[in-house]
């Protein structure tokens, strides 16, 4: 069950330039889009939305340790392009089945 409902897209922020992303401290879900073709890019969950969400940059740009280089450097290459929106969730098992939910869909680019 989550808390809230979905936020509103934004873009992407671009740390060359100092912007700032706007995400759950806590634990909840994200979702990253194409705003140029309305291609859902990428989704995922964590018990920290914000820093979980930092590593989809590319070094230096990104921290944590997310193994997966193609997402990151897809969202890096078209960062111009790229929107996000999150959702808080109640707690870790409310992310992780609501990341479950989304990908059931099979409607990402990068579908894990």
């Amino acid at each position: 069950m989550s808390i809230n409902r979905w936020s509103q897209w934004r873009p992407f922020p671009d740390p060359e330039c100092g912007d700032y992303l706007i995400a759950p401290f806590g634990p909840g879900v994200y979702e990253l889009g194409d705003s140029s073709t309305d291609e859902l890019i990428l989704c995922g969950k964590s018990k920290n939305v914000a820093y979980r969400m930092s590593s989809l940059l590319p070094s230096p740009l990104g921290a944590g340790t997310r193994k997966n280089s193609k997402k990151r450097q897809y969202v890096f290459r078209h960062l111009t392009k790229i929107e996000y929106r999150t959702m808080a969730c109640a707690d870790e098992d409310d992310a992780w089945e609501t990341e479950a939910e989304m990908r059931s869909k099979n409607e990402y680019r990068f579908p894990i």
